[in-house]
């Protein structure tokens, strides 16, 4: 079978917002699937790479946030919240999605629209377990699992190894899709990734 796309992605991250929006279509359209990983920015950028976040940054900060919203205006995406709001602890939700993705895969892709769609579309808070049982849910996940799973050492453990995992495949930033074992960083770069699939690399 042909591999799947490989994406990365932070539920704090707008980028991978909007690239979760596209990128299965994008994989089915070359006869991919999407293998679906948490990563996170508070690992990569600030602990790995000793850097601050985005919106922290002198200069930087306020053009992403003019991007951001562009780009949503552009492509016609819902967002209630703004990238300048307070940013979730995103830690229950990657955790929640882990365990998931551990014990229910056949349940991860909608679980990663769940979240990306109540947090940024909807401007939700989900920064504790218990805020998961607001979610809408597709058939098959309960609400009140998933928000004690959310909180479960064995979450935690599944994240852990999810995020090492991560750094491991050299990933720093969301998103990020792998192709075959070549990496693809920033939703400006699902063109290229388009691309790339359409003539099998250069």
């Amino acid at each position: 079978m042909t591999p799947p796309l490989a994406f990365y992605f932070d539920f704090i991250s707008p980028y991978g917002y909007f690239a979760s929006l596209r990128i299965e279509a994008l994989a089915a359209r070359h006869g991919r699937a999407v293998d679906w990983h948490a990563m996170l920015l508070g690992v990569s950028v600030m602990k790995v790479m000793g850097l601050k976040p985005l919106l922290e940054t002198p200069l930087k900060g306020p053009y992403v946030e003019r991007d951001v919203l562009r780009h949503a205006r552009e492509h016609g995406v819902v967002m209630a919240r703004r990238p300048s709001d307070p940013v979730m602890n995103p830690l229950p939700c990657a955790r929640a999605f882990a365990w998931v993705k551990a014990h229910q895969p056949e349940h991860a892709a909608a679980l990663v629209h769940a979240i990306y769609g109540a947090y940024w579309g909807e401007g939700k808070d989900l920064s504790t377990p218990a805020s998961l049982r607001s979610l809408a849910l597709p058939p098959g996940l309960n609400a009140d699992a998933l928000a004690k799973a959310a909180a479960s050492e064995e979450a935690a453990s599944l994240l852990r190894a999810m995020v090492d995992a991560s750094l491991k495949a050299g990933v720093f930033g969301s998103p990020t899709v792998v192709v075959d074992g070549e990496p693809f960083w920033g939703v400006d770069k699902l063109d290229q990734v388009e691309r790339w699939l359409s003539r099998g690399g250069w």
